[in-house]
């Protein structure tokens, strides 16, 4: 019976020391521009790439303990989001709107994080 109490002891201690990871800082966002790439790490580092000219693949060494990422652009966008493109363009506020895409992030170990841009409204 002494051991159920050891165990909320030692999950806690477990996220203290950071989780499984040992410390390392993990992702918590991602966010596109037309030509930035923004992610924010868990422990409040925000790190940049220039993702469309790398072509949408690329790595963030500096980034943490590194990380690479893939920018997959959403191909046909539904039509409301076409309509709003193009009274953007029309309006010459192209890149006004976040591009709509997929972000994957994966660390050394091979671990992935995915996100999708813009970030879904709470």
């Amino acid at each position: 019976m002494r051991f159920v109490f050891l165990i909320p002891a030692l999950l806690s201690a477990c996220e203290a020391a950071g989780g499984p990871a040992g410390g390392a800082a993990t992702p918590q966002a991602a966010r596109l521009s037309a030509q930035m790439l923004t992610v924010t790490l868990s422990d409040g580092t925000v790190c940049r790439a220039d993702w469309a000219a790398s072509g949408g693949v690329g790595r963030m060494d500096r980034c943490g303990a590194g990380f690479g990422y893939v920018v997959t652009p959403v191909a046909n966008p539904n039509l409301l989001r076409q309509i709003a493109v193009g009274v953007s363009a029309a309006l010459s506020a192209e890149g006004a709107l976040a591009p709509m895409a997929g972000v994957v992030l994966t660390d050394a170990s091979g671990r992935d994080w995915s996100f999708v841009s813009p970030p879904p409204a709470d």
